[in-house]
């Protein structure tokens, strides 16, 4: 007969009794039950800007890639033109002319 083996996270109690997460999926009868204790998520001393900066160090650290200056300032300008742009099609659709005055 082969062994089935599930693991299950649960919580043990002051009391010694154990209570699951979840309910194992195996056939009732006889199981052995072993416990092994899990280290609790520790509670971090640095607020979120001391995360980012810590994040960013370790990945300037790593060569990790970073947009320029002159990167982002394209962004920006290439957002614009694609604004003017849609503004430049709600005018065509109001029959405005390049003005802003009605072609009518």
């Amino acid at each position: 007969m082969a062994t089935v083996h599930v693991v299950v996270r649960g919580t043990l109690k002051p009391d010694g009794s154990l209570e699951l997460d979840s309910p194992p999926n195996l056939p009732a009868g006889p199981v052995e039950v072993v416990l092994r204790s899990l280290s609790l998520p520790t509670q971090s001393s640095e607020d979120w800007w001391q995360y980012l900066q810590r994040v960013r160090a370790e990945l300037e650290a790593a060569g990790g890639p970073f947009r320029t200056e002159e990167a982002i300032d394209q962004e920006r300008q290439d957002f614009r033109v694609g604004d003017e742009r849609i503004e430049e099609m709600y005018r065509q659709i109001r029959g405005e002319g390049q003005n802003g005055t009605s072609d009518t």
